[in-house]
């Protein structure tokens, strides 16, 4: 007999599941056993993965900023885990117009912050709960022609980060997912900076979610599917300006494509 998953009966939230990360998330938790509630704020987008993953899926459509009391009603009054994965990967320099940095705010960050002021009475009383982000690699690191996207998911790791620290002994466990490329309509989207930086090395969904599983099993509060970035990430704390000079060399690279 097969030994009971971990995640059996485990009711779970994803957000932007409605393709990408998102569903690939969806989908593994399913076939660990949880319920899973799929959220997207294209109704079709959340029905259609829902129905393929079958009964234990409930599509919740609607703004990820507010589906945390939605959701919790449709899972029986109980959100055992949530991944924060919606986001936008809006471009840009500093000159981008006023309201694309406020929906990247809103939606890479404070979309985050309200589900953990919705989730942490009831985890915080239980003793229990988990909170999963995806943030990217851009987080960690950066990315050339968007920084509305850096800047909120810098953002997005800073605050699970202070969550991890600061509820952990109070057994909220913390996850920060940050691939790089990965093979969605989001990296699409990133145009020609995405083909330059992330297309070469990009992966499936599914092993986004494999290495969510690995870290959550060991766990790891950093995800990095990229193992790479683990280098990256030290050789921009320890030699900044070096780091800098290398990714500005890339941007000139982009400039003159």
């Amino acid at each position: 007999m097969d030994p009971v998953s971990a995640y059996q009966d485990q009711r779970v939230v994803v957000t932007g599941a409605g393709g990408g990360i998102g569903a690939a998330l969806a989908h593994r938790f399913a076939a660990e056993g949880a319920t899973v509630v799929v959220n997207d704020l294209d109704p079709a987008k959340a029905a259609a993965v829902a129905g393929s993953i079958g009964a234990r899926a409930i599509p919740v459509p609607g703004d990820a900023s507010a589906v945390v009391a939605e959701a919790r009603e449709a899972l029986g009054g109980t959100v055992d885990i949530y991944c924060a994965n919606a986001g936008l990967a809006s471009g840009g320099d500093a000159f981008a117009d006023e309201a694309v940095w406020e929906a990247a705010w809103d939606t890479n960050v404070m979309a985050h912050v309200r589900a953990a002021r919705a989730l942490l009475p009831d985890w915080l009383e239980r003793g229990t709960g988990r909170f999963v982000s995806t943030v990217s690699a851009a987080g960690l690191l950066t990315m050339i022609g968007a920084a509305p996207y850096s800047v909120t998911k810098h953002g997005a790791l800073a605050f699970a980060e202070w969550l991890s620290l600061t509820y952990r002994h109070r057994g909220v466990q913390v996850h920060a997912i940050c691939p790089q490329g990965v093979r969605t309509d989001m990296l699409t989207a990133a145009g020609s900076a995405g083909e330059l930086v992330l297309a070469p090395t990009a992966i499936e969904p599914e092993a986004v979610a494999d290495a969510l599983f690995d870290g959550m099993e060991k766990g790891r509060f950093l995800i990095l599917p990229h193992p790479e970035v683990a280098d990256f990430y030290a050789a921009r704390a320890t030699e900044p300006d070096r780091w800098l000079s290398g990714m500005n060399h890339l941007q000139q690279k982009w400039e003159t494509r």
